[in-house]
């Protein structure tokens, strides 16, 4: 109660899916890995498109309204995130242009990188002042605030390490420092943003969310503060120890060991309680939004069990692909597209019937949805993921090519039923607008207090 809606979110996950969508269309026609070197230009295109075009901005647009639900306190400024939005996607073109020049596709000049790195952190240091901002006057932060917290410094050391390799790519740099942090510094580049930005995000984040979608109880108690101190530790461990012993001149493995350590012992706790969650919720036939977010927990736990096997067999180099692809698109996207489908409902619900809650009779949240029109979809996307990665770990182009066009299929398909319900189109014609509701805009919310 007395959460301003936030007037641009709904912009930031429609240039969040298109980026998908684009990402998704290139991976089925053989752009970048495995097609091309897991570094080569084509691959950095594809890696940088999905992980600031669709992660970054979806996480983005989500934080903005979900972080005053956290702390129950407004957001610090309603009117930076359109600049923000606009820095970030301008700035996300110049860094996929300097790559395709780096591939040779495009030929224009030097500018590309300089270019990037200035505007990218321009807009992330606007998302860090407004969310910082907003954390800051909550003090002492909730648990699930405290994940977002950590997330936000990592994503700065995410965008300090990116800017730093665009400035070295763009020309002549004379610095041992920021040379040798280029050419070790990629492995924590990947772990800061992946595993700290994105998925640190996600777990304290999905602490409310399903708590809150599930009516389950809110978890403050010994376990999810484990979660919280074990993960924030192996992040330090890693970004921090990292670039220490890179500006050392010697191996980062040590920082990676016992940073993997403490991160699964993390994650293990995690699970845990997120298996709480499902198992204590008072809501006994849970909504498929929920039901999908267990199918990318289950990636999750994939994933982790993908490095422990990989690691054992000492092939954890070779098929380092098949792992980041099955924790962005199994995990970190699936949770992304599960949460999107009710989060997409709920703010359309609550900025078309919120002026008239209490006043006349209101359609439910679901009725805004048609569930079981959606359920093959989501069931189709993460069969498909789990056969892209399999098709991965098995060295097979082909079939890696034929699974992205079948997530390709699906997720058009989920954005086709997020827009349905933005455009109210799933409510029955015999449930007319009462007075004083409207129809809300398709990219932007009127920010009226809920």
């Amino acid at each position: 109660m007395g959460v301003t809606l936030s007037r641009w979110t709904m912009s930031y996950f429609a240039a969040a899916l298109l980026s998908l969508i684009l990402g998704e269309c290139l991976m089925t026609a053989g752009y970048g890995f495995p097609s091309a070197p897991i570094r080569a230009p084509q691959t950095l295109v594809l890696v940088h498109l999905i992980a600031i075009g669709w992660l970054s901005l979806l996480l983005c647009g989500a934080l903005f309204q979900f972080v005053p639900v956290l702390i129950a306190r407004p957001l610090h400024s309603n009117s930076l995130p359109l600049p923000t939005l606009v820095l970030l996607v301008a700035g996300l073109a110049a860094l996929l242009s300097g790559f395709l020049q780096l591939s040779g596709t495009i030929d224009v000049g030097a500018w590309p990188f300089p270019l990037a790195a200035g505007l990218l952190a321009s807009g992330f240091a606007l998302v860090l002042y407004n969310l910082g901002r907003t954390l800051w006057q909550a003090r002492p932060l909730p648990l699930p605030a405290r994940f977002v917290a950590v997330a936000l410094l990592c994503l700065a050391a995410t965008v300090a390490l990116g800017a730093t390799f665009s400035l070295v790519f763009a020309g002549p740099v004379h610095s041992e420092a920021l040379l040798a942090i280029t050419a070790g510094g990629l492995p924590l580049h990947v772990l800061a943003g992946l595993g700290g930005w994105l998925t640190f995000a996600a777990m304290g984040v999905s602490y409310r969310l399903l708590a809150m979608f599930m009516l389950a109880p809110e978890l403050e108690g010994a376990r999810p503060r484990a979660v919280f101190w074990l993960g924030t530790g192996a992040l330090a461990v890693v970004i921090l120890g990292g670039v220490a012993q890179i500006l050392r001149d010697v191996t980062i493995l040590p920082a990676l060991c016992v940073g993997a350590l403490l991160g699964f012992a993390a994650l293990a706790l995690y699970g845990a309680d997120i298996f709480y969650l499902y198992r204590a919720r008072k809501r006994r036939i849970i909504e498929l939004n929920s039901q999908m977010a267990a199918l990318a927990l289950i990636s999750l736990a994939a994933a982790v069990a993908l490095i422990v096997v990989l690691i054992a067999t000492n092939r954890l180099s070779d098929q380092i692909g098949a792992v980041v692809f099955l924790a962005a698109f199994g995990w970190l996207t699936g949770l992304g597209l599960a949460k999107l489908y009710k989060i997409v409902a709920f703010l359309t619900w609550l900025e078309c019937y919120g002026p008239v809650l209490g006043k006349t009779a209101t359609p439910r949240v679901q009725d805004l949805v048609i569930e079981g029109r959606a359920r093959p979809w989501f069931l189709l996307y993460f069969l498909s993921v789990w056969g892209a990665t399999a098709a991965l770990l098995f060295a097979h182009a082909t079939a890696f090519r034929m699974a992205n066009g079948v997530m390709l299929v699906a997720t058009l398909a989920i954005a086709v039923q997020l827009l349905r319900t933005r455009l109210l189109s799933d409510l029955t014609a015999e449930v007319p607008l009462p007075d004083g509701a409207h129809r809300p805009h398709l990219l932007v919310s009127l920010p009226n207090s809920t």
